[in-house]
């Protein structure tokens, strides 16, 4: 139950400046079962982090699409975090998401599709080869990362639930458990939380389903135990902890779109021309270069303009921001 009535968040809720110890169990053969259909094939990934704190994920094979730049370190990554459902500061995940339990999972499928139904994780990830992918993460706040993803191609978990024709977007959604995020206890958004992409956005082959990091499982306060990468954008459409999947007609309104409809628009481009309000985009400051490193030019679609930007064809990206 939310405790008071939705609000519109004040600056200081949106732009705070700021380890884990919860732990979760996978059907881990069923996954490394499914690994092994990728032997002869791609090199298999060799990113883990020494020190995470959950488990290894096996059989990981390299994915496409890794960007060049050096990867942050399992610390900025699971440390720095924007997860408003364990609270607004950057160090709240992290702090807060210990109770939360990701294991039983069940993701409820349905809409325009003809295989809707509940679909528990391990069903749903079992049958993919995991694929280790480095995409750079670009906040609207203006400050960015680059993470060693593990997971699955977002078409190829979709496909599996046949959307019909009237499936013109995708409408995600985050689980609801007050007692295990303690940031739902406060009305900063309207929980739970929404998100939504384009029936051709989410078939892109860019768009990931992330299921780790690091080669390691997700953390808590990355999205356990699956959540959305969508990195040609800001970092509020990916969506975490995901526990619905819905094929739509009508374009879904996201929650920061809902609360703050002048700021946070559908489609969340990263494009440094258009401004968040109040802030500029043009420029970022890289999480883990030290407090002192220059800022460095944002790139237009984060990096990925050549991949993407034939989705928007026809829109102007001023106006559909």
């Amino acid at each position: 139950m939310l405790i008071g009535k939705p609000r519109n968040l004040r600056p200081s809720e949106i732009t705070p400046e700021a380890v884990f110890h919860g732990r979760r169990n996978l059907l881990k053969q069923a996954i490394a079962g499914a690994a092994g259909l990728a032997l002869g094939g791609p090199a298999l990934a060799q990113t883990l982090a020494p020190d995470g704190d959950t488990a290894e994920l096996p059989g990981i094979r390299k994915g496409a699409f890794n960007a060049a730049e050096p990867v942050n370190s399992w610390e900025d990554i699971t440390e720095y975090n924007n997860f408003y459902e364990f609270g607004t500061g950057k160090t709240d995940p992290a702090d807060r998401a210990g109770r939360f339990q990701p294991q039983p999972w069940t993701v409820r499928v349905g809409g325009a599709c003809d295989k809707p139904g509940d679909y528990a994780y391990e069903d749903l990830v079992s049958p993919h080869v995991l694929e280790e992918r480095i995409y750079r993460l670009r906040c609207v706040e203006a400050w960015s990362m680059v993470i060693p993803w593990v997971g699955i191609p977002l078409a190829d978990l979709l496909k599996r639930f046949q959307p019909g024709s009237a499936a013109k977007f995708v409408r995600f959604q985050t689980v609801l458990r007050p007692g295990e995020m303690p940031g739902q206890q406060r009305a900063i958004l309207d929980w739970p939380y929404v998100e939504g992409l384009t029936i051709a956005e989410a078939m892109h082959p860019l768009a990931f389903m992330a299921v780790g990091v690091y080669g390691r499982e997700l953390p808590n306060q990355n999205g356990a135990p699956m959540r959305l990468v969508v990195p040609w954008k800001y970092g509020f459409k990916s969506i975490k902890s995901i526990d619905r999947i819905e094929f739509v007609e009508q374009q879904p309104v996201g929650s920061w779109e809902r609360s703050l409809p002048h700021e946070y628009g559908f489609y969340a481009n990263v494009n440094p021309e258009v401004d968040h309000p109040r802030w500029s985009q043009a420029s970022e400051r890289p999480i883990g270069a030290g407090l002192f490193a220059p800022r460095i030019p944002t790139r237009m679609f984060n990096g990925y303009a050549d991949e993407v930007a034939s989705l928007y064809a026809g829109l102007d990206l001023r106006r559909h921001y």
